[in-house]
């Protein structure tokens, strides 16, 4: 797997658990279960939240920056809208 496949990978698993974490705790739910190894603890118990406190517009320049789908734009739409042929 490319690195930055991996690296995408990873920081939604550890993004999408810390937020399940919060609104299990927010609505009295079950939260997702414990961070396992080294690996998964550093990703969500240092990753998340590091990631969560950092300015929009950081996060958006390093999004920008990795490639990766994020980065393609919209297909051309294979018809011709009403009002444009």
């Amino acid at each position: 797997m490319p690195f930055f496949h991996w690296l995408r990978a990873n920081s939604e698993h550890a993004l999408l658990a810390d937020a399940q974490r919060r609104m299990a705790t927010k609505y009295g739910a079950n939260p997702p279960a414990r961070p396992h190894g080294l690996k998964d603890r550093w990703w969500r118990q240092v990753f998340a939240p590091v990631y969560r406190v950092l300015p929009w517009r950081l996060r958006r320049t390093t999004m920008q920056a990795i490639p990766g789908s994020h980065r393609r734009g919209w297909p051309k739409p294979d018809y011709l809208p009403p009002g444009d042929y």
